[in-house]
């Protein structure tokens, strides 16, 4: 056994001795050589975020590269995951638009303290500017989306550190939950046959939200109708792996149990009063069939200083795929003329 291992040894070492004389491979010419100065990571940027419990780490993947044109994705739920994001490859990355992943504390890939004491508003906001600065984006470049609970919070990020932002896009959400939650008693509620409207009532009377009749309900006669109103079973794959990750406990203390408006620590959120500060470049997108009142959102884009409005009328809550005719051109035109220079206002 000893004589076999030294003879391995000696072959490894004659095998060493005979290659040193061989030239060292160099990059391809042409090639990118400061892709060889640091291991690569296919994107994917882990960041350290400071809390007032500690430290926590977060997931961001960047997708495409142009220093002009970076925008960072601010997921829904609240809990869900940057996942459903997946179909903007198809349309951004055609258009060299560099946008970013980004699973917020709690969500997908990044840490999940379990602490529902940092399922705090102002929180969110200061970890999305230390996102910001650790991946250096800055205000020659740096638009921010905001899908649902993204678009509250990429409106409370704007209102504090808008002078870092290049452009605001805020997709399917109002800028006042007291009025989000009318919307859904006095417009969605009453479109549901009365007798399951009472049902699903009277579910979430006893706060039996557990009970598999409630989604049961709410799938084909909400969701399918408001939520994503492609077929069931069409479901898009990104779109379901996203909301099979939510985190329950994070989407149920900020947005409450109940699908009809908010009862979480967003319940009496309200910035509609403050839209004239914003000053940057901002497009509000809403669906027709959206859980979103889609004319205020159109509001939204005239309270603005600079604001334009992209209406998506086959489109639901998740426009990005129920009518991504509408959403992606609309979306990329606004970042093509905000990044020219041009009025966005119409």
């Amino acid at each position: 056994m000893k004589r076999m291992l030294l003879g391995f040894l000696l072959i490894g070492l004659f095998s060493c001795s005979n290659n040193s004389d061989k030239p060292v491979a160099t990059p391809t010419p042409g090639a990118d050589s400061s892709l060889y100065k640091e291991v690569q990571t296919g994107g994917v940027k882990v960041i350290q975020v400071q809390t007032p419990n500690g430290n926590f780490n977060v997931w961001t993947k960047r997708m495409g590269n142009n220093p002009k044109i970076r925008i960072l994705l601010l997921n829904g739920g609240p809990g869900a995951t940057h996942e459903y994001f997946e179909c903007f490859e198809s349309f951004l990355l055609p258009q060299d638009i560099e946008f970013i992943y980004y699973d917020q504390l709690g969500c997908g890939l990044s840490d999940n303290p379990k602490d529902t004491s940092m399922w705090d508003l102002p929180r969110f906001v200061e970890e999305v500017e230390q996102v910001r600065k650790a991946l250096g984006l800055n205000k020659d470049n740096f638009y921010l989306l905001g899908h649902s609970w993204g678009g509250i919070l990429a409106m409370q990020y704007a209102l504090k550190y808008q002078d870092n932002l290049k452009g605001l896009i805020i997709s399917n959400m109002m800028s006042s939950c007291p009025l989000y939650g009318k919307y859904a008693q006095d417009v969605l509620a009453p479109q549901f046959d009365p007798k399951i409207l009472d049902t699903i009532r009277q579910i979430e009377a006893k706060k039996d939200f557990d009970n598999p009749k409630y989604m049961e309900l709410l799938t084909p006669h909400f969701y399918a109708k408001h939520i994503c109103r492609l077929p069931l079973e069409q479901w898009p794959e990104p779109m379901v792996r996203s909301f099979n990750k939510m985190n329950h406990s994070l989407y149920v203390t900020m947005q409450g149990p109940s699908e009809f408006g908010i009862g979480g620590n967003l319940v009496n959120w309200d910035v509609s009063k403050e839209l004239p500060k914003i000053k940057v470049p901002t497009l509000t997108i809403g669906g027709t069939h959206d859980t979103m009142d889609p004319e205020h959102m159109k509001w939204m884009s005239t309270q603005v200083q600079h604001g334009r409005y992209l209406l998506c009328p086959n489109g639901s809550h998740m426009s990005m795929y129920d009518d991504q005719a509408h959403y992606f051109p609309g979306l990329i035109e606004f970042i093509k003329d905000v990044d020219a220079g041009k009025e966005v206002k119409r």
